[in-house]
């Protein structure tokens, strides 16, 4: 497992991604994404899909004063004119599509984006492109969504438990992602083929979220990196200015950061 840092200082980044923040749902980490990104600046912010949740709020989302807060936050930095933000369509925030492709200064919104580093090429897209269940079977999809819900519910439900009886939090969520054989191959499945599309692209690496799975690491020459989510793992990606790249965890937003458990992969 990576290892996991607080955010103790301000720092200036190249890059910074981040994906899955859900806006418009009770599990999204708007205000800790906020407080990363006032503490963190960059010169290129990569959105890199399901930003805002609109499955979600065409059934039983709803829209909080710290979701708003995020979008306050974008047009600041874009009024400062110091950032350059680059908005990617994921799946949950679909309805982009009427606006594809848009750029209007600093700000743009696309399907998918190659991010030059260094003498590197990477291919950035949120990665739903590539999910047959999502692309094929949307109706499977968003089933799928319902059940990652529930799962989110009740991961509330026994944490409150676990602090009552002076337990550590426990991520069940991601226990039950690490342990059932099939969300572990579909994983995998999912991490090969987007190197394969990352090689079709003619790139050196592939950046996606989509899968709420924060990772850095080479799979057959390719280098591939998800930014996770801000969900649960509540992580980024950062890029210096010496082409260096890390999962950044903001672990800030635990309940208990002494004793976290996470499950081992």
């Amino acid at each position: 497992m990576q290892s996991r840092k607080k955010i103790l200082q301000e720092k200036h980044y190249k890059t910074i991604v981040v994906s899955d923040v859900h806006l418009g749902t009770k599990n999204s980490g708007a205000r800790q994404l906020v407080r990363f990104l006032k503490k963190n600046s960059c010169d290129t912010l990569i959105l890199n899909g399901d930003i805002i949740d609109g499955w979600r709020l065409k059934r039983s989302g709803k829209w909080q004063k710290k979701h708003s807060r995020f979008f306050r936050l974008i047009i600041n930095l874009l009024d400062q004119k110091k950032t350059r933000i680059i908005y990617i369509r994921g799946n949950h925030d679909d309805f982009l599509d009427q606006f594809i492709p848009f750029t209007s200064g600093k700000f743009s919104i696309v399907k998918d984006y190659i991010l030059e580093s260094g003498s590197m090429r990477y291919y950035v897209c949120h990665g739903d492109i590539f999910d047959l269940f999502t692309s094929r079977l949307g109706f499977v999809a968003k089933l799928g969504d319902t059940v990652y819900t529930f799962l989110l519910w009740l991961n509330r439900r026994i944490n409150r438990y676990r602090i009552h009886k002076g337990k550590p939090y426990y991520s069940f969520s991601q226990a039950v992602k690490h342990k059932v054989k099939s969300a572990v191959s579909f994983i995998s499945n999912f991490e090969n083929e987007m190197c394969r599309i990352a090689r079709y692209n003619m790139c050196h690496g592939i950046i996606c979220g989509h899968i709420h799975q924060p990772a850095n690491k080479m799979i057959d020459h390719i280098h591939y990196m998800n930014s996770g989510d801000w969900v649960e793992s509540m992580t980024a990606l950062t890029e210096d200015y010496q082409g260096n790249w890390e999962v950044y965890y903001y672990i800030e937003s635990m309940p208990d950061l002494s004793n976290v458990v996470f499950p081992e992969n």
